[in-house]
C-alpha cells in the first residue's frame, strides 16, 4: 500500500484531524508499542501498520476501507 493511500484511509475512517492526532499519539501493541508516525519513519511497511489499525478499530473502520 502506498502512503498516500495509507493517509486517505486513514483520514477517511477518523477524519482529518483525528487521523493526524491518532497517528502521533495512539501506541499499538501490533507495532511494538510504536505509533503509526513512529512505524512510518522507522520502514514499517504501510500495510501492516493498517492492519493494526483495522484491528484495533474494527468497528470505525469501514468494511470497504479494508
Amino acid at each position: 500500500m502506498r502512503l498516500t493511500d495509507f493517509w486517505g484511509r486513514l483520514e477517511q475512517a477518523f477524519g482529518p484531524a483525528y487521523a493526524r492526532s491518532l497517528a502521533a499519539d495512539q501506541s499499538f501493541g501490533a507495532l511494538d508499542g510504536r505509533t503509526i508516525n513512529e512505524s512510518i519513519a522507522q520502514g514499517v511497511e504501510t500495510v501492516t501498520i493498517w492492519r493494526a489499525v483495522v484491528s484495533a478499530y474494527p468497528d470505525r473502520v469501514p468494511a470497504r476501507l479494508r
